[in-house]
């Protein structure tokens, strides 16, 4: 029973790991680390400090989602975010669970 335990954590650990890697790669294909760094500002704000903005926000991934989607500003400061219609809602929603993983 015991080692059932493990191999289930395991495997529950590699899904989580590798779905992280998946939306980082995701990250990367659709460009978002032109303007966007897991820890440091550029032209955008950090995905950490977006994480700790919305963490206690249950719309949070909707919010996001539509944002990468369709674009939004205000939040941040004076430069506005473009729309990105070459992400799906799909992709747009994996982009924002992970950033709110950070």
């Amino acid at each position: 029973m015991v080692e059932f335990r493990q191999l289930a954590v395991a495997t529950f650990a590699a899904l989580l790991t590798s779905s992280a890697f998946a939306s980082a790669d995701l990250a990367k294909s659709k460009n978002c680390v032109a303007c966007h760094s897991v820890e440091r500002k550029m032209i955008g704000p950090p995905y950490k400090a977006v994480a700790e903005r919305y963490a206690k926000d249950e719309s949070a991934i909707k919010l996001l989602s539509e944002k990468i989607v369709k674009g939004g500003g205000g939040n941040w400061g004076q430069l506005a975010m473009p729309p990105q219609p070459s992400v799906s809602p799909e992709e747009a929603e994996s982009l924002a669970k992970w950033i709110l993983s950070q």
